[in-house]
């Protein structure tokens, strides 16, 4: 039996926004689907994949339940909620192969990073009237330091501290060489808050065992109370807002005088916020105007990693880097926001205009209306094979005045995605189409570029919803009846509500 990795992935939005995908239920689909993710948005930024299945709500099991009982379940959850979810893939071959997908046998994986228990643990506590709720001992077997004691509901057990986890470091420095008494006066000294890297016995053998040395910067950040923030910009009428100032010494960059009302203040940067990526890309090692410079390549749009003053202390006082938690935290294999995929060599030599440049990087929605001489293009393709294009448009006729070219590659008709149809099944739906026809098609080296790029290629990237809802409601149902319904229309039209037995829901 093939091992399924379900990914634990924890999802925060800010009041009235969205968590920036659709959880859909399909005919002929089995589960609860995440369809139409927004570019960049919290979801896909977290990992989330089009396809991938809903198992679990903050810990509740949802497999089973309809629809309508997941929906209420997350509408409930209010600005946050975690998800457990599974691959497309891996959930077809659990459910082909008869497993329980409620069991505990799966090996959980966190915004993409395995959650098994061989990481280290960063466990930071802030000491209460009561002090930090623990005791350390030594033991004759054993070698290290161990945590004992530990006061449920106290700052340890609220910090992810367990009973018999063996102290690494405290305070970035390793302990594990040091006495009893050394120890308790590093504690001691730190004052009100302490950093410690700690392992379970499972992890620690799995070390020993790989003779690997434990180190914080293999350890996980779940249990940290601070995190650094995403904030996704729209530049306004007079910029972003804010001013980017360097520290020279560390050559650290940060936001200072967020103008009121500005962009900058309405998605949440303060006053000191440390910028740690920009689009994506680290910037800890970057000089001031390599900052600058990667701002401005965003155009009108940019998204920041920052950490505020309070964080950068948490994780300076562990001596890791933020970036510890981006990088557990970040999907290795995730698709990349439209803001960092634009970066398109061949484009960028030619255009000075980044806007013009981003629009030139997406697909084209084409409405054709058939006149006496019919359409105007001929559909070109290998008889029984994937992918077809746009050949021979007729100058002056319905597919040229609809902005369609040759070469163009098509990738929906009539709102079903054909990426995966063969040339007679597109055929058959141009036919079927009556007197309009409507196309979702991108040039060939944009098709490629964002293939490559793995960034599904669907009506979002221009702004447009559905086939179903860009057309009226006064709209002829004949011809959506004559459309034949191929398995494609259902697998891969990730917006399409087309069919009464699919449902949709905005998150």
């Amino acid at each position: 039996m093939d091992i399924y990795r379900p990914k634990v992935i924890s999802l925060t939005k800010r009041p009235g926004q969205s968590f920036g995908f659709y959880l859909r239920v399909e005919h002929g689909e089995q589960g609860h689907l995440i369809r139409c993710l927004d570019m960049g948005g919290q979801a896909e930024l977290a990992g989330m994949k089009d396809g991938d299945r809903i198992l679990r709500v903050n810990g509740t099991f949802v497999d089973a339940m309809s629809h309508s009982e997941v929906v209420e379940l997350v509408r409930n959850t209010g600005t946050s909620v975690t998800f457990h979810i599974l691959s497309e893939s891996s959930y077809k071959q659990a459910k082909d192969q008869g497993i329980n997908l409620s069991g505990s046998q799966s090996t959980l994986v966190a915004n993409g990073v395995s959650k098994h228990a061989k990481q280290p643990k960063l466990c930071y506590l802030v000491k209460s009237s009561t002090g930090y709720g623990f005791s350390i001992r030594s033991s004759n077997d054993k070698r290290g330091l161990f945590m004992t004691e530990v006061s449920p509901g106290g700052v340890a057990d609220r910090a992810g501290v367990k009973g018999n986890d063996r102290l690494v470091e405290v305070n970035g420095d390793s302990v594990e060489n040091s006495s009893h008494d050394d120890v308790v006066k590093i504690i001691n000294k730190s004052g009100d808050s302490v950093m410690f890297l700690l392992v379970d016995e499972e992890t620690d053998k799995n070390f020993l065992n790989k003779k690997t040395k434990i180190e914080g910067r293999l350890a996980t950040t779940k249990y940290l109370p601070h995190k650094p923030r995403t904030v996704e910009l729209t530049k306004g009428f007079d910029g972003y807002g804010f001013v980017l100032q360097e520290e020279p010494v560390k050559q650290e960059n940060f936001i200072k005088d967020i103008e009121r009302g500005s962009p900058a203040e309405r998605e949440g940067l303060k006053e000191k916020d440390r910028i740690l990526a920009v689009n994506g890309k680290e910037v800890e090692k970057c000089s001031h105007e390599e900052v600058v410079d990667m701002i401005k390549e965003g155009g009108n749009k940019c998204c920041l990693l920052v950490v505020d003053k309070e964080t950068d202390q948490m994780y300076q006082l562990g001596k890791v880097s933020p970036m510890l938690f981006w990088e557990e935290n970040k999907e290795t294999n995730s698709p990349p926001s439209y803001t960092e995929a634009i970066n398109f060599p061949s484009l960028s030599k030619s255009s000075t205009n980044v806007q013009a440049q981003e629009e030139m990087l997406k697909p084209k929605l084409c409405k054709l209306e058939k006149t006496p001489a019919g359409f105007g293009f001929h559909l070109n393709g290998i008889e029984g094979l994937h992918g077809q294009y746009i050949k021979d448009v007729v100058k002056g006729g319905a597919a040229d005045k609809a902005g369609l070219e040759d070469d163009d590659v098509v990738v929906e008709v009539n709102g079903v995605n054909v990426e995966q149809s063969n040339h007679n099944e597109v055929v058959s739906i141009i036919r079927n189409s009556g007197e309009s026809l409507e196309m979702l098609v991108a040039a060939r080296e944009v098709y490629e570029h964002l293939k490559a790029k793995e960034i599904s290629i669907t009506r979002l990237l221009i702004g447009e919803t559905s086939f179903a809802q860009v057309h009226s409601a006064n709209t002829p149902e004949t011809s959506r009846r004559e459309r034949p319904a191929t398995p494609e229309e259902h697998r891969t039209s990730v917006c399409s509500t087309i069919s009464e037995e699919s449902i949709d829901e905005r998150f």
